[in-house]
């Protein structure tokens, strides 16, 4: 059996759908699809139901999931040990990242790296969304955790879906909205305005729903966004992201008919990356796989 089919299994029940796999997994849609049919045939079972609204697992894929993914991560302890023997936890390794990415995903990879491959060198650069890209394009950086923008990639990058969250509004406790459940964009059109600056994605949302914001800030993180708004700044435009939670007297209000924002993974498509990039690449969707599930127990 070939492990690779069970990994692509695994990633069309957690993600819901074939398309979603395939971007996860950084293959096309039919190469999936193919695959996944391939491992029924292998097994001899129906494994996923397939429509419009997605893939839903069958009795006979809800009893393989367990077994499956033990496979999978049997492989991956054999891949461990075998890169460990060969040494190649060394080599140096450039990331980029936006402020929300670099604090919920760069950040705890990078820690992980330092308590636990020590010869792994890195650099982290934080940046908007577009800067960050064309520097990975340029070849300045190995792999980037961005803010997914509107406008498609640009040739020869690749981007790869790693987490989603909702916009929304932060505002202090005494505000006049702050006891809604939720708000609408003509809602903001009266207040001050804290978000992130010209460039990022969560500027273009806000110009795309409100012709004449009333800006008074541009921060160049989410916790700025939050430091101003309890500072009675103006209410903040931010994605939900789990960020720094040490603002306090501060609520989130979502805004309705809104779609949500989602951090990827963007690479180059030209270049094999060096096995120090792959490892650090397999901790960033390691640690956002993670964010995904205590987000949907929350």
């Amino acid at each position: 059996m070939r492990v690779e089919r069970a990994r692509y299994f695994l990633a069309a029940v957690e993600t819901g759908s074939l398309r979603s796999a395939a971007d996860r997994c950084g293959v096309s849609q039919p190469t999936i699809g193919q695959q996944i049919a391939l491992l029924e045939e292998e097994l001899d079972v129906v494994l996923l139901t397939r429509s419009r609204r997605g893939v839903r697992l069958t009795p006979a894929g809800q009893a393989l999931l367990e077994p499956l993914g033990q496979l999978v991560a049997a492989e991956e302890a054999v891949r461990e040990s075998a890169m460990r023997a060969r040494g190649v936890y060394h080599g140096r390794v450039q990331i980029g990242g936006v402020s929300v990415s670099a604090e919920t995903i760069i950040a705890p990879v990078v820690g992980h790296l330092r308590a636990h491959h020590p010869g792994l060198r890195f650099t982290v650069r934080e940046g908007a969304s577009a800067d960050i890209e064309a520097a990975v394009l340029d070849g300045e950086l190995d792999l980037g955790v961005i803010t997914m923008p509107m406008s498609p990639a640009a040739a020869g990058l690749h981007r790869v879906p790693l987490v989603s969250a909702p916009i929304g509004v932060y505002a202090r406790t005494d505000h006049p909205l702050a006891g809604r459940d939720q708000v609408e964009w003509r809602d903001l059109e009266t207040w001050p305005l804290v978000t992130m600056r010209a460039g990022t994605v969560m500027w273009e949302v806000l110009h795309r729903h409100l012709a004449s914001p009333g800006i008074v800030v541009q921060a160049m993180s989410a916790r700025t966004v939050k430091v101003m708004v309890g500072q009675g700044a103006g209410l903040g435009i931010l994605a939900q992201f789990d960020t720094s939670a040490d603002i306090s007297d501060l609520v989130w209000l979502p805004l309705r008919d809104t779609d949500p924002v989602h951090l990827c993974l963007t690479q180059r498509q030209d270049s094999r990356p060096s096995q120090s990039a792959l490892i650090v690449r397999r901790l960033i969707r390691a640690k956002a796989d993670e964010l995904k599930a205590r987000a949907h127990q929350a």
